[in-house]
Order: C-alpha cells, then structure tokens, then sequence
C-alpha cells in the first residue's frame, strides 16, 4: 500500500471490551508507524464516527473495535456508506459472527461440528421451567454465555444446579439473549487465519491454549503469565489437520475476510469442535494471532501491514 495514504486505526467505543480494543489499536497504531505509514488513532464515538473519519483525512480504516459496533457489522456498514476500504470482515461475515446463535446455525447447516446448545431470550428470565430446560437437556458442568460478547465477558461454566441462576443472571448483564452449551471436556485451542489479496486463505500453526487458571477467562487471556501458548500445538497430525481444515470451513461459510480467528475444543476422544469466530481478534502483546505469526517467523509490524494491506470495500 502506498505509504503516503493516511491510514486511520478505530479504537475504544462503548463495550465492555474497551480497554482490549484501545490495547489492540494502540499497538497497531504504532507498529504501523514504525512501517512508514501516516497513522491517525480514532478513538470511536459512534453518533459521531463519520465526522471523525472525515476529520482524519483517513484514505483506509484499520478496525481495531473489539465487539459492539467493531465486529457487529456497524462500522464496516458505516465505512462502505463513504467508500473508505477497511480492514477485516464485510458486513454480513461480522454480524453473523458476532452472533453465536447466527454463527451456530450456519455451522451446523454446514456440518461443522459445534457444541449442542439451548438458546434463552431476557423475557424468559425467572421462569422457573428455565433451569429445568437446562437440566433435562444437559449434564452439568454447562457454559452459559451472552450470544453477542467477546473477550469470554459473562462466561461462566457452571458445576453446579444451584449456580446456573447467577450463570445466568451474569450473562443477561451483557447481551438479552443467552446461550447455554453443553462443556467440552478437553483441550482448547486456536487457528488463526487470513484472506490473502489472491483469494487464499493463509492458515498459522495451531495454538494450544494452558491457562493457569481452571478456565480460560478473562484475566487468563489479558492477564501477563495468565496462559502459556504452545504453538506450533503438540498435537497429532490428523488433529491438526482436522483444526485448520473445520476452521477454514467457517471461515469461508461465515464469508470472512482480511485476518479471523477461531476458538475450537478437542474431547478425549480426538473430535474437534469449532466454539465461535472471531473476526476482529484482539492484537495485544498477549493475543493470539500475533503468536502464532510469529510461529512462522512474521513479526508483529508484519503482521500489521500483512493486515493493512487486506483493506477492502
């Protein structure tokens, strides 16, 4: 890309993922820099966001907004309105992602395997049949999680009948739609990937995940020494392969695009299970993507330009 265009990073808004997002931009912003590139750093006030990208003189828009707005489909909308190339997912790809029910239903329609689930709406809430849905369908531990959050923010995996109230409880805090999954023993792990200008898709080693904590929460993912990253994953080659050819799958049925990331399971018995997309996966010193980048050898400015140069309409 010509480096006499102004390339402008989205950071911040209004989620509760704010603070990754500022995280995430920043680091882009200055790695970017340090390429070469004119960067302005937009720190997002959504009644606003056209006057802001005008004012920025932005020629391209790196998205760096984690969840609301970012990966929701409303700023990749709002950036075609004005004809400004962005980085990542289209409109559609990002709001079907974002929402874990939408995203279940395409995988399923696609047999891609994912963990079976129950779907509760707010209104549902208090009933007392609610809990008893849950326990004829499942055994316990389940994982009760709002349907559009990231950042594993009002996750809860639940031993306990008597715990599935506050599960629930903390999940409506942040979405009025839940879902509630069946918990996949195992391993967990990530495949992070990326359109290329040519229409390949570029597959990163796997990531097998260990964090220090039971689960891998919040703090384990944002937390320094929260979580090792074992990448290349010491996995046997079919499982492997498995991991990168369900999460090529979803990310071409979701219809993705620049760099995604998906969260997957292996069970004790070797199935793999694709959990969710993500289509604007964090880029903190502590992320993913950039890990397993520099697994082959691409370091994080790299990254960042290999991603600036996916921009598109």
């Amino acid at each position: 890309m010509d480096k006499d265009k102004t390339v402008a990073v989205v950071m911040g808004g209004p989620s509760a993922e704010e603070q990754i997002s500022l995280s995430t931009g920043h680091a882009m912003a200055s790695a970017l820099r340090g390429k070469g590139y004119n960067v302005k750093e937009i720190r997002l006030v959504p009644h606003n966001f056209s006057e802001q990208v005008k004012e920025s003189g932005a020629d391209v828009v790196v998205i760096a907004v984690h969840g609301l707005y970012g990966e929701d489909g409303r700023l990749q909308s709002a950036l075609e309105m004005m004809g400004i190339p962005y980085t990542g997912s289209g409109v559609l790809a990002s709001s079907v992602s974002m929402n874990k029910l939408a995203a279940k239903r395409v995988f399923l329609g696609s047999n891609i395997p994912t963990p079976d689930y129950i779907f509760l709406h707010r209104r549902d809430r208090g009933k007392q049949d609610m809990i008893k849905a849950i326990t004829d369908k499942f055994s316990l531990p389940v994982v009760v999680k709002p349907v559009s959050q990231g950042s594993s923010l009002g996750v809860t995996i639940e031993k306990e009948i008597s715990g599935l109230q506050k599960a629930l409880d903390e999940a409506f805090q942040y979405d009025e739609e839940v879902l509630v999954e069946e918990y996949i023993a195992g391993q967990e792990t990530s495949v992070c990937m990326m359109r290329l200008k040519d229409g390949s898709v570029k597959v990163w080693p796997v990531i097998l995940i260990h964090p220090h904590a039971e689960w891998y929460d919040f703090n384990a993912k944002y937390s320094a020494g929260g979580v090792d990253h074992l990448v290349p994953a010491p996995l046997p080659e079919d499982i492997t392969r498995t991991l990168k050819d369900i999460s090529v799958k979803a990310f071409e049925v979701l219809g993705c695009a620049g760099v995604a990331r998906t969260d997957c399971m292996i069970d004790k018995d070797g199935k793999c299970y694709v959990l969710e997309m993500n289509t604007v996966p964090g880029m903190t010193p502590t992320s993913l993507v950039p890990d397993a980048a520099r697994a082959e050898g691409t370091d994080f400015g790299d990254l960042c330009e290999m991603i600036l140069e996916t921009a598109h309409l």
